[in-house]
């Protein structure tokens, strides 16, 4: 379940470093946020520093659920906020999969759904 987890904080990290990316102004917008914006306007770049603010509680969840960490306490938060994630990216798959941008398509529905199957793993192993 470890190396699930690891692989799944990888993820995120990767994410986290991509949306910073967005942030500072680089030519990625193809792969994000619909791709209409090859660099981001500012209200875009906002809602990717919000994106890294939700994949660090992702990534607090997903290393809690593993035992990485023991950081949130209560088991029925735990339980509860892994089943909303894996749902959260479950949606995911299919907003990524409908996006008008092919590159958003064919790079984010792929981790879209690794995300998803890696927290209904270790959702339903707690």
């Amino acid at each position: 379940m470890t190396f699930i987890a690891i692989i799944g904080l990888l993820i995120l990290l990767g994410l986290a470093v991509f949306q910073a990316m967005l942030i500072f102004g680089r030519p990625l917008g193809d792969y994000a946020w619909g791709g209409q914006d090859r660099i981001l306007p500012k209200k875009l770049r906002i809602a990717s520093v919000f994106s890294i603010a939700l994949y660090i509680l992702f990534a607090t969840f997903l290393a809690n659920a593993a035992g990485i960490v023991n950081i949130i306490g209560n088991e029925s938060i735990l339980r509860v906020g892994m089943w909303v994630f894996t749902s959260y990216f479950m949606l995911g798959i299919l907003l990524n999969a409908i996006s008008r941008s092919k590159k958003e398509r064919e790079l984010m529905t792929p981790i879209a759904s690794a995300l998803a199957l890696i927290f209904l793993i270790t959702t339903l192993a707690l």
